[in-house]
């Protein structure tokens, strides 16, 4: 799995022209499941993102986790993430998961992030029409691959 984190004031999606689902302070958590993910990570995944120290301390040192901040999340699906650009001008998501799994693994990972210590979780909608609206803060943006983890 992939997910972009970013650091944020404020968010909101709008899912399909409905009304925005929004957050206050918190994370935004943009989420790319790989073909050949397993739900297995979700949990260990969701509380690494919770879990990040990313926010400041009383010093101004980034020390503090948006659990620790009683922060807010707001996850959207991202199938783009796994993007491969090797070849040509037009991008290949052929390692990007379909459904079942790519569903599957999404609500997994929110259900695993609704269990940490953040204040609120909202959502995106799988395979829908979203327009994100956000105030990065900083800005500070980490990127996990969970890949990475199996080196």
């Amino acid at each position: 799995m992939r997910a972009v984190i970013q650091r944020v004031r404020e968010a909101s999606v709008v899912v399909n022209g409905a009304a925005p689902r929004a957050i206050g302070q918190g994370l935004v958590i943009l989420l790319g499941v790989r073909d050949t993910d397993t739900l297995d990570i979700c949990p260990k995944l969701a509380q690494k993102c919770a879990g990040l120290r990313i926010f400041d301390d009383a010093d101004g040192k980034l020390n503090v986790s948006a659990e620790e901040l009683r922060g807010e999340a707001l996850v959207v699906s991202n199938f783009t993430l796994y993007g491969d650009t090797k070849k040509g001008r037009r991008p290949s998501f052929i390692a990007a998961a379909k459904p079942p799994l790519a569903v599957d693994a999404y609500e997994a990972f929110v259900a695993a992030l609704r269990k940490t210590g953040l204040s609120r979780v909202e959502t995106g909608e799988f395979g829908a029409d979203m327009q994100i609206t956000l105030t990065n803060d900083g800005p500070i943006t980490i990127v996990i691959d969970t890949d990475e983890w199996k080196k």
